[in-house]
């Protein structure tokens, strides 16, 4: 499966990394805005072994119609940011290209952008597309579900530059009927990124977390999100597209 990447900050990089030691994933290329190490490749960059072309590219010296004309692939990831989504989107979905969105924030006329592309090709995007973390959502909304009077509280963590509050942490909130002013946000040196849900119980206290211990753990949710998307129909999917057929009694039972 030929892959195009969007974005080579730290996380597109560890991305990259584990895309480039993948057999079933073949990393054509990765364009930013920089022009620095532009013509390298991934691999060289990274101090990797691997035949993947990956050569990096510029947008400002390169159109994405160009970079595809030249260098097809099968799905684009991106990690750059909310409105990297207009230099490829629509090029992508005229061409049939599946698309998996990592960006934690899209405003309205993206998310708009998004449907509309999705009328063409398979569109995925998730604020936070680690395993984890979406298992995280999912254990939080089935206790929710059993004890819907708890007390509820979110706690996010990040690095110390990391604005805003958390995508992910706005995610869970979302799906616990929680005020996203009510979400409890800490920035603190080189945090990758941490996730808490505190379940306050009368004589006890129940805790879900999910901590990134490495940028690698989101090229684990790429592909696994990608493998899961080979078979899919165009359409807007997110992780609980994905993840409900595993948790049916029958995939339990086998």
């Amino acid at each position: 499966m030929k892959v195009g990447l969007i974005g080579f900050g730290k996380t597109g990089r560890a991305v990259a990394n584990v895309i480039l030691q993948n057999n079933g994933f073949c990393l054509e290329w990765v364009l930013r805005k920089s022009t620095i190490l532009e013509n390298r490749r991934v691999s060289e960059f990274l101090g990797l072994q691997s035949d993947d072309p990956g050569l990096i590219y510029s947008s400002t010296t390169i159109s994405i119609s160009e970079l595809l004309d030249q260098h097809p692939v099968d799905i684009i990831i991106d990690f750059s940011s909310q409105t990297g989504l207009y230099a490829y989107a629509e090029i992508a979905g005229e061409r049939k290209i599946k698309i998996i969105s990592a960006v934690s924030h899209y405003g309205e006329n993206e998310n708009k952008l998004l449907k509309e592309i999705s009328n063409n090709t398979v569109v995925f995007w998730s604020p936070n597309i680690t395993l984890g973390v979406n298992y995280l959502l999912f254990a939080a909304r089935f206790l929710k579900k059993i004890a819907p009077w708890v007390d509820i509280e979110i706690v996010e963590e990040h690095f110390k530059g990391k604005e805003g509050v958390s995508g992910t942490a706005i995610k869970i909130a979302e799906a616990l009927d929680i005020e996203k002013t009510d979400i409890n946000s800490v920035r603190a040196g080189g945090i990758v990124g941490k996730h808490e849900v505190i379940f306050g119980f009368p004589y006890q206290t129940v805790r879900i977390i999910h901590e990134s211990i490495s940028r690698e753990a989101f090229g684990n949710g790429v592909l696994f999100v990608a493998e899961n998307l080979s078979d899919k129909m165009p359409g807007m999917y997110n992780f609980e597209d994905i993840l409900l057929p595993y948790f049916s009694m029958g995939s339990i039972k086998s």
